[in-house]
C-alpha cells in the first residue's frame, strides 16, 4: 500500500519559522499545534458580529470567556495594604456593558497603569478572562484585552470585516492571540495543496481549499462561513473515505482460501437438528457470509444485530461451513464468562456433532475446544494440542488465543464478538495465525448509526440482523423514581418476588462491586462521597451491599447469589452454571452480565442507579431478559430528579426497544469525539467541522466518490494533492485507528 511520493506540502513547515520560537512553543504546549497547517486548520468556534455583542447577561460561571463590550466607567481607588501601608495600593475598577448587562473588571497593583490609560469610557475592546463572583457581582479579575479602536494600520488589518472569529482558546492563549498568529500564517493558505479532484470540486460547486481557509478565518459575510464549512467538511469526509476505500481495495487483493461447505457435511447435519426455522434475516445474512467465504479473498464483514437477534447462530453456521471445508474457526470473546458461555451454548446446540473423536460422537462431528487464560496446565496443553493437530475444528477463547504459543493447523475464519472491546493489534495478531489471511466476521450487539458504521468501520462490509427470532418475548421497561416515590422501589421488589413465585428468575444490576471500591489503598485515590451519600439518603449501590440488604429485607427467603469481575474465574463459572440451571432465584451482578449471557428463564431485571450507565449499555443489559417464551420486565431505578437529563435518558430507553434509535440518542448526548476518538481507537478524532450525526449525506456521498476514485486509480498517481492529504491523515495515530480491518 505504498503511495507514490506526494507533493511537497508548504503547510508542513514548523510554526516557529513563521511565528518565532516563543509563540510556537506556547501553541504546541497549549493547543497541540506544530505546523502552519495545524494552525490553519484550528477553526474558529464561533464569530462575533461587530454590532452584536456577547450577552453579558448570560455569562457562564467559572469559565474562560471572550466578550466584546464597551467601557462605561473606569475608577482608580487607592488603599492601604500590608504591601503598601501608606495608602499607595491601587485598584482599577472598570465597568463594561453590551446593552444586555454590565460586568466589572478589576486590575490590581502594578497591573493598573496600562489599562488605566487605555480603558477610557467609550472604548470598545475584546476582553478574556475567567468569570467569578465578588460581592454578589460578576467580575473578571485581570482580564487580557485587545482594543478595537484606532486607525493604526495593524488594528484595521486585524479586525477587517464585520465578523470577529472567536477561537477555541485556553487561559494561556487568548482567542485574539490565536487570531494574530493566524493573520501571520494566512498568506501560506494560498499554497495549500488541494486534496479534492477538480471534477469532484467543480461538480459539487465547492470553493478551492485556499479560498475556504481564507473564508473560515476572515469571513466578510455569513455566506462566506457557510461556503468554507461546506468545503472543509468534504475534505474531512472524502480523505477519510479514500483511506478506508484503499484499505478495502488492498484487502480485496489479499489471497485467502475459499471455504465452501460440502453439501452433506457438518453444516447440513447441524441444520437438520435445529428445532426451529431460521428467521428471514438470519437466512439473508448467512447467504452474504457464505458468498464471501466462497471467494479467494478474505471476508471482512461487520455483523450488527439487535440484542437477541440470533447473531451467535449465524456465526456458528459460518464456523461449521469452514470446518466442512477442511479449515478451523476461532471465536474471540471479550471476557472469560462470555467465552465459557459461548462454549457451553455452542456445544449444547451441536450435541453429538461437537463430540468429534469421542465415543458417541456423530461421524461428521468435530471437537469444540475452550481456551482461556485461567485454565489449568493440563487442560491448556490438551487444548493447544487440539488446535495444532486440527483435531479441534472450532476454538472459543479470550485474548489467550492470540498468544505466540497458540498455533493452528489451518485457521480459516475468525469471529470477533463485541468488536469494540478488542484492540487493533489483537485482531491483527490473530490474522497472522493462518497460512493465508483468514476470513473475518466481526459481531456487535451495539447498534451503530449508519454514518458511524461508514466512518469508524468503513473498511468492513456491513450486515444487519434486525428482527428477533420467533419465540422471543417483548420486554416492558419502566423507570422507578426512587427519590420522588420510594413506594415504587418497594413495588419493584414485589414484582421480582412475583416472577420468582411463577418459576422464573431475576437479575439485579449495580454499578459497583462493594466497599473495597472506596478503599484509597486499593484504588490509589480516595472516593469523594456526595452529601446525599453522607446523609445515607442513597442506598449503597454496590453488589455486595445490595445483595446483603435484599437477603435480609425485601427478598428474604429467596436464593440470592452475587457475580462480579473480581471473583475467581472458576467461581464465576460455578455461579453462572447454578443460575442457568435454575438453582438461584436472583443474581446480583455488575455489568459482567452485559453481553452474551443467555438464561431464557430469567424474566426480570432491576438496574440500580440506572442513570450511571450509558444508553447503549442499558439496552445491552436489558437484552438479558425476555430471552424465552415469557415476557421480560426491566426496571430502571434512579434517584435523579424528574427534569434532569439523566432521567430523560432513562425515559428514552424505557420508551423504545429499537437499538438503532437509542444509539442515535446516545451519540447525540456524547461528544462526537468519543465516537471516532478515544472511545473507539485511542486516537484523537480528526473531525473538526464534520458532524457524524448531521452530515450523514456528505459522508455517504464521499464514500461513493472515494470508492470510484480508488477503483479507477488505486495508487492515486493522478491525484498528488490527495496523496499529500492522506499522508497527513495517516500519521501514526490515525494508522492505529484505520487498522481495524
Amino acid at each position: 500500500m505504498d503511495l507514490v511520493p506526494a507533493l511537497e506540502e508548504p503547510l508542513e513547515q514548523p510554526l516557529k519559522t513563521v511565528l518565532g520560537p516563543a509563540t510556537a512553543k506556547v501553541m504546541a504546549e497549549h493547543l497541540g499545534l506544530h505546523t502552519v497547517g495545524d494552525l490553519l486548520h484550528h477553526y474558529p468556534r464561533r464569530y462575533e458580529e461587530r454590532g452584536q455583542l456577547t450577552h453579558l447577561a448570560e455569562l457562564p460561571m467559572d469559565e474562560h470567556v471572550t466578550v466584546v463590550a464597551q467601557v462605561a466607567d473606569a475608577r482608580l481607588h487607592s488603599f492601604a495594604s500590608s504591601k503598601a501601608p501608606r495608602g499607595k495600593g491601587q485598584r482599577l475598577e472598570v465597568t463594561i456593558t453590551d446593552g444586555s448587562g454590565r460586568l466589572q473588571l478589576v486590575f490590581f497593583g502594578s497591573g493598573v497603569h496600562k489599562p488605566h490609560k487605555e480603558l477610557l469610557p467609550g472604548t470598545r475592546a475584546m476582553f478574556a478572562g475567567k468569570v467569578s463572583v465578588f460581592n454578589r457581582r460578576l467580575q473578571l479579575a485581570h482580564p487580557a484585552y485587545e482594543l478595537l479602536k484606532g486607525d493604526a494600520e495593524e488594528a484595521v488589518e486585524t479586525w477587517a470585516g464585520t465578523l470577529i472569529p472567536i477561537y477555541p482558546a485556553t487561559a494561556k492563549l487568548e482567542s485574539w492571540k490565536i487570531g494574530k498568529a493566524l493573520q501571520t500564517a494566512l498568506p501560506s493558505a494560498q499554497e495549500a495543496v488541494d486534496p479534492l479532484p477538480d471534477s469532484l470540486r467543480e461538480g459539487r460547486g465547492l470553493v478551492s481549499l485556499p479560498e475556504a481557509l481564507l473564508k473560515i478565518h476572515r469571513p466578510h459575510t455569513k455566506a462566506d462561513i457557510a461556503a468554507a464549512r461546506d468545503r472543509l467538511k468534504w475534505d474531512e469526509a472524502f480523505v477519510l473515505q479514500v483511506a478506508l476505500a484503499r484499505r478495502r481495495h488492498a484487502d480485496a487483493q489479499l489471497p485467502a482460501v475459499a471455504r465452501k461447505p460440502s453439501p452433506d457435511g457438518l453444516l447440513s447435519a447441524f441444520d437438520d437438528r435445529l428445532p426451529f426455522t431460521l428467521t428471514d434475516g438470519q437466512v439473508k445474512v448467512s447467504k452474504e457470509i457464505f458468498d464471501d467465504l466462497a471467494t479467494e479473498h478474505p471476508m471482512h464483514r461487520l455483523l450488527q444485530g439487535e440484542v437477541g437477534s440470533g447473531k451467535t447462530m449465524v456465526a456458528l453456521r459460518a464456523m461449521l461451513a469452514v470446518v466442512d471445508a477442511g479449515g478451523q474457526a476461532a471465536m474471540l470473546a471479550p471476557t472469560e464468562v462470555l467465552a465459557q458461555q459461548h462454549h457451553r451454548s455452542i456445544t449444547e446446540m451441536m450435541g453429538e456433532l461437537a463430540e468429534g473423536g469421542m465415543l458417541g460422537g456423530a461421524e461428521r462431528a468435530t471437537k469444540v475446544t475452550l481456551l482461556t487464560g485461567s485454565m489449568g496446565t493440563a487442560g491448556r496443553r490438551q487444548a493447544l494440542l487440539d488446535l495444532v493437530t486440527g483435531e479441534a475444528g472450532i476454538v472459543i477463547g479470550t485474548h489467550a488465543l492470540i498468544e505466540d504459543k497458540v498455533q493452528f493447523h489451518d485457521l480459516g475464519l475468525v469471529v470477533v464478538d463485541e468488536q469494540h472491546r478488542f484492540g487493533v493489534e489483537q485482531r491483527d495478531a490473530l490474522r497472522g495465525k493462518g497460512k493465508q489471511p483468514p476470513h473475518l466476521l466481526v459481531m456487535t450487539a451495539t447498534p451503530i448509526p449508519r454514518t458511524v458504521a461508514m466512518t469508524v468501520f468503513g473498511d468492513l462490509e456491513t450486515s444487519v440482523l434486525d428482527q428477533l427470532p420467533a419465540g422471543r418475548s417483548p420486554i416492558a421497561s419502566h423507570v422507578v423514581p426512587a427519590a420522588d416515590k420510594p413506594h415504587f422501589l418497594a413495588r419493584a421488589w414485589e414484582r421480582v418476588r412475583e416472577e420468582v413465585s411463577n418459576g422464573h428468575q431475576a437479575y439485579v444490576v449495580c454499578p459497583r462491586i462493594g466497599d473495597e471500591d472506596d478503599d484509597p489503598k486499593k484504588t490509589g485515590k480516595a472516593k469523594k462521597k456526595s452529601p446525599e451519600d453522607e446523609a445515607e439518603k442513597r442506598p449503597p449501590l454496590a453488589v455486595l451491599d445490595i445483595a446483603a440488604q435484599l437477603a435480609k429485607g425485601p427478598l428474604q427467603g429467596l436464593k440470592i447469589e452475587v457475580l462480579h469481575g473480581r471473583m475467581h474465574p472458576d467461581d464465576k463459572d460455578a455461579v453462572m452454571r447454578r443460575f442457568a440451571a435454575g438453582d438461584t432465584d436472583v443474581l446480583v451482578a455488575t455489568t459482567v452480565i452485559e453481553v452474551g449471557v443467555n438464561v431464557p428463564n430469567a424474566t426480570a431485571m432491576v438496574i440500580m442507579d440506572a442513570d450511571r450507565f450509558g444508553v447503549s449499555q442499558l439496552h445491552q443489559l436489558r437484552g438479558r431478559v425476555g430471552r424465552g417464551s415469557a415476557a421480560g420486565l426491566c426496571l430502571l431505578v434512579s434517584e435523579m430528579p424528574e427534569a434532569s437529563p439523566a432521567r430523560q435518558r432513562l425515559n428514552a430507553v424505557a420508551s423504545t426497544l429499537d437499538g438503532f434509535e437509542l444509539s442515535r440518542i446516545d451519540l447525540e448526548q456524547r461528544r462526537e469525539g468519543d465516537v471516532l476518538g478515544q472511545a473507539q481507537s485511542g486516537a484523537r478524532t480528526s473531525l473538526r467541522v464534520l458532524s457524524v450525526i448531521e452530515d450523514e449525506e456528505v459522508i455517504a456521498e464521499a464514500r461513493e466518490e472515494a470508492t470510484s476514485v480508488v477503483a479507477a486509480d488505486p495508487e492515486l498517481t493522478g491525484l498528488p494533492g490527495l496523496r499529500t492529504a492522506l499522508d497527513a491523515l495517516l500519521d501514526e495515530e490515525r494508522e492505529q485507528y484505520l487498522e481495524k480491518g
